[in-house]
């Protein structure tokens, strides 16, 4: 079976990422060697994948670093999420954590849900503004379309496994996948990002092979390919200049007609089981 995207020629990509950020469209020139093939054999991509990660982490400084042991050879897990490295020693924690303990109890005692809430909203920082002037995110492509995760806020990557679905869930849920001790939420990326172009014979063409976990939250969306870890500059993403309709969606990498991920505003609405065109409350 051929291919099925709906993203067959380049003007066309564009123009669709332009019509969700709802302002006039960017020249866009992509070089072949931009272009990852569709060829790729599954041990390829997995050494790519492995590869891709262990070269980002290094560049991150202050950050959890994503892993990878992984031998290359094997079709396995590829990425397991970043772990914080502990830096107090256990002479500090034995003095502080009384103290942290009853600090957190008076906290939660006086803060209510409503508080949380509006909290949260006075707290809360754009993408643009929280990313350095120079970042890395990862690319990954979802029925022809690419999309990006900075690398701050990537969960880890998984290969996908077995998926149970569950019932009363939004149609772009696919279900619970099972890792070690831990539920993932799987999402039907391409269903949920452009429901208007997802008909039959793209869900058939559809071969979703890794899970893009979504910071530390139990999200993740259902990726076909793993294409690079891209060093990017703030200059180089066409940012979203409205609030509202679709604020997962942070900016367009203009030179790579590539749709970059708010993640914080991803994970929230995904929480709350709405469709990438729904009306934030």
């Amino acid at each position: 079976m051929s291919k099925q995207s709906p993203f067959a020629r380049e003007d066309v990509m564009e123009d669709y990422l332009d019509s969700l950020l709802k302002e006039p469209a960017v020249s866009v020139d992509i070089s072949a060697n931009q272009v990852v093939s569709d060829n790729v054999e599954v041990d390829d991509a997995t050494v790519r994948a492995a590869k891709l990660l262990e070269q980002a982490s290094q560049h991150i400084a202050d950050e959890p670093v994503v892993k990878c042991d992984v031998p290359l050879s094997q079709n396995v897990e590829i990425i397991e999420p970043a772990v914080a490295s502990e830096k107090s020693t256990a002479v500090e924690d034995e003095l502080n954590i009384e103290e942290v303990q009853i600090r957190e109890t008076r906290v939660e005692d006086d803060i209510t849900p409503a508080d949380e809430n509006a909290a949260h909203a006075q707290t809360k920082i754009a993408l643009k503004d929280s990313l350095d002037f120079r970042f890395q995110a990862l690319f990954f492509e979802v029925a022809g379309l690419t999309l990006a995760v900075p690398l701050t806020t990537l969960g880890g990557i998984h290969q996908i496994d077995k998926i149970a679905p569950l019932f009363g869930k939004p149609d772009w849920f696919m279900g619970v996948m099972l890792h070690r001790e831990s539920k993932l939420n799987v999402v039907d990326s391409a269903k949920w990002v452009m429901p208007e172009k997802y008909n039959e014979a793209l869900a058939e063409s559809l071969d979703y092979r890794y899970l893009i976990m979504l910071g530390e939250s139990a999200w993740g969306l259902a990726s076909e390919k793993l294409v690079n870890t891209v060093n990017l500059t703030k200059d180089d993403v066409k940012w979203r200049e409205s609030t509202g309709k679709r604020p997962w969606l942070a900016g367009m990498v203009k030179e790579k007609m590539c749709a970059l991920i708010d993640v914080e505003e991803l994970i929230s609405m995904l929480n709350k089981g709405l469709g990438s065109n729904d009306q934030t409350p």
